[in-house]
Order: C-alpha cells, then structure tokens, then sequence
C-alpha cells in the first residue's frame, strides 16, 4: 500500500497539466475494472457521469441512498440513467443499524450535536462506502477545492488511508463557472435545487439553500457552530 500512498504523490507531479480524458485512459489501463466513482448528483457529478459514458470508460458508477434524500435528487438520477442508458448502482445504509440508531436517538436526533450527526452520516454514508469501495484501487470525486478551506489544499491525486486506495479529484482545479457551461453545452441533466440556491446537495433535513454571499457549503449542516470549511460527512475527511 505505500507504494500506491507514493504513486498518488508522483502523479500529481506527472500529471499536472493532464486533462480528464489523458487520465482516464492512463488509470483504465493500469487498474481494469478496479476504478469506481461515486455520484451525488451534484453538478460536477454529473459533468463525470457524462466524461464517463460519453468515452465507454470501465467505470462502475454508484450513489449512497441515505434514505432522507430531497425528491430532486431521485428525479435528476432516473433522468440520467434514462438518458444515458445505465443503471447506476445503489447502495443503502444497513436497515437494522438504522433502526437501532433511531430507537435509541430518535429521528432528527442529528440536530442536537456534532457527536449525534456524525454517527449519523457514518452509518448511513461511510459505511456503505466501503463496502462500493471494496476491492477498488481508485476512487473517483467530484470534490473542488471552490468548495471549502478543507478541500482547497486537495490534490488532484490523494492516497486515503481509510479506504486504502488512490482518490481522483479530476474537477479540484474547476471553477463553478466551467462546471455549469460544461452542463449547457452538453445538456447534462442536473438537479433543478441547484437553480434555487442549493449549492451543495445531502440529505434533505441536512441541506438548505445558500444565501448570496455564504461560503459554497454554508448550506450544509447550518446548524453547527463550527468553521465552515470543516463541514464534512466523513466521507472526504483525512
């Protein structure tokens, strides 16, 4: 494995000026059918999706269906799978975890601290994580460093010791602008909240719209007093 923690370093030295299509073909061909990217339906995950499709990578596309996603969000992913003609695989947290959190916390028990939300995004989203990540070697995001303090110093190549693998950050460097034309060049489907302020799209009770001026994930987890660039599931946190 600390061969792969040291690649991920070499590469962002290698590949520095690559663009997206170069380096897909270069890691399809080093890791066949090792390579999985997770989508949120967010803008820049569906900018991937359609990369990804377009140009028939070997690509297994997966979301994590929380239970507590905004209707939007179901909409803007049956639409891309009727317009690409894929099937995007689902993965859901275990129902008995889920119940037994509930039974013992109550069901919006994540408002009352940091400590109750974050067990709640470990088991509804990290844990099924892990296992779309099992067996993979390179993990593809949509992250961008636009997106907060934490993600500004991400690198377009990360070795996550917590799943073992390579990330691949291909849109770290993007601005919001290059994303959205991407999309109305392309016609790429996108989830209709993000035209009403909603930014950064999670759970439904977790989200809400971003107010001008707000920092770019402002609308995520409004209710922790904590620093906005540290607002995190756990999924991306080091």
């Amino acid at each position: 494995m600390n061969g792969e923690k040291y690649q991920s370093e070499e590469w962002n030295n290698k590949y520095r000026n690559a663009d997206f299509h170069y380096l897909m073909n270069e890691l399809c061909e080093m890791y066949p059918n090792k390579i999985a990217f997770s989508t949120s339906f967010n803008i820049e995950d569906q900018v991937i999706t359609h990369f990804i499709v377009m140009e028939h990578y070997p690509v297994g596309i997966f979301t994590l269906d929380t239970g507590r996603m905004f209707q939007e969000t179901y909409n803007v992913w049956s639409e891309t799978e009727k317009k690409y003609g894929i099937n995007i695989i689902s993965y859901f947290p275990d129902a008995t975890e889920v119940e037994v959190m509930v039974r013992h916390q109550g069901i919006n028990a994540f408002y009352e601290s940091i400590e109750n939300r974050r067990n709640c995004c470990y088991v509804r989203k990290v844990k099924p994580l892990m296992r779309a990540l099992k067996n993979r070697k390179i993990w593809i995001t949509g992250l961008r460093a636009e997106h907060s303090e934490h993600r500004k110093n991400m690198n377009l190549f990360e070795w996550d010791d917590k799943y073992q693998l390579i990330k691949f950050n291909p849109l770290i460097h993007w601005t919001k602008e290059e994303v959205i034309d991407c999309i109305r060049k392309n016609k790429i489907p996108y989830n209709t909240l993000f035209d009403k302020g909603y930014l950064s799209i999670g759970c439904a009770p977790c989200t809400r719209a971003v107010k001008e001026g707000e920092p770019y994930r402002s609308g995520r987890w409004w209710w922790e007093n904590t620093d906005e660039g540290k607002k995190e599931c756990g999924l991306h946190l080091k």
